[in-house]
């Protein structure tokens, strides 16, 4: 019997049943569900401000942003395994207002429980010579439970990454220079008590307000920004907070156009709010469509993740297309 061609062929002459799906639940980082409370640093309650509109922007600005890309590539029985790549840039726009990449890193991987998978397909894994990210065995009882862990090792691993390069980017930055994370910078002790490091927040699934609070943030202007307040709850790091609206959420939805924006715990945040949330403001053009987030997505941003989905595996990108049986007619 002639020697496998390749690690897949390895993989279905061990007994994997080759597959080509990406779950539902593959989407990017989402906050914790729940109220995780709020404590007022800029007014006794939540008021709101309207930005500086024309407040000159940084002259340099670096944008991080990254990709998880995953789908599930084979079944050993109904043991689910992923292949995923995770990535991230910093991408920088200056004076002439061109980005550029000034840096960036990415990772392929392939997860999977490999203590429950068979020896045969184990060792099919082992000799592929790529990397294996092991799921632990009590999170793989029932695929459902093992799509989620796969998920969930896949999101560390991209935080990891942005991680890494924000840090990396924070501390080369020149006394006239800014970042921009999407994402949160309270994961982090150098992003959280960086003067120039903002992160803008694009999910609203914690809220940290209750009631009319809770309204007035939610149902904030286009133009106009939150009281800044200090998040509680899921914050590592102490940062303070505030939401923003882009466009008018009227005749869409309540958390259309709405940013919730991240910054240094320093009473220098409270006074430039304003004005970083004018410059901010102007971000949201050009409009980063096609995206069905671009309400709430700065095109920088979008740029960044438009240069690392073109460098990504073709076979992991989302094509449009039917699910139904092939039936070679």
């Amino acid at each position: 019997m002639a020697a496998p061609r390749s690690w897949k062929d390895a993989m279905v002459a061990a007994g994997a049943v080759a597959v080509s799906h990406v779950p539902e639940a593959s989407l990017g980082r989402a906050d914790i569900d729940e109220v995780a409370g709020a404590e007022p640093v800029e007014d006794s309650g939540v008021a709101v401000h309207a930005v500086e509109q024309g407040a000159p922007a940084p002259l340099t600005i670096r944008f991080l942003d990254g990709i998880q890309l995953w789908k599930v590539v084979y079944y050993d029985g109904v043991l689910p395994i992923v292949r995923a790549h995770v990535a991230a840039a910093v991408r920088s726009r200056g004076a002439d207002r061109r980005l550029r990449t000034a840096d960036e890193a990415g990772r392929d991987c392939v997860v999977a429980c490999v203590a429950a998978l068979r020896p045969a397909v184990r060792a099919a894994l082992e000799a592929s010579g790529l990397e294996l990210v092991d799921l632990p065995q009590d999170e793989v009882s029932q695929p459902g439970r093992a799509l989620e862990a796969a998920r969930r090792a896949v999101e560390r691993a991209r935080v990891a990454l942005e991680k890494q390069l924000g840090e990396r980017c924070a501390e080369r930055l020149g006394t006239d220079e800014w970042l921009v994370v999407d994402g949160v910078l309270s994961e982090s002790s150098v992003l959280a008590g960086h003067p120039r490091a903002l992160a803008v927040i694009k999910s609203h699934a914690a809220q940290y307000f209750a009631g009319p609070e809770l309204e007035r943030a939610l149902t904030v202007a286009p133009g106009h920004r939150t009281s800044v307040f200090r998040p509680r709850g899921r914050a590592r790091h102490e940062v303070y907070s505030w939401y923003q609206r882009l466009w008018p959420w009227e005749g869409n939805d309540v958390l259309f156009g709405l940013l919730r924006v991240e910054a240094r715990a320093h009473e220098d945040t409270v006074r430039a709010a304003s004005r970083i949330g004018g410059w901010l403001d102007r971000e949201r053009a050009p409009l980063a469509t096609p995206d069905a987030r671009w309400d709430r997505l700065l095109y920088p941003i979008h740029d960044v993740e438009t240069y690392l989905k073109a460098r990504a595996p073709r076979d992991l990108l989302s094509a449009p297309g039917s699910r139904l049986p092939k039936t070679g007619t």
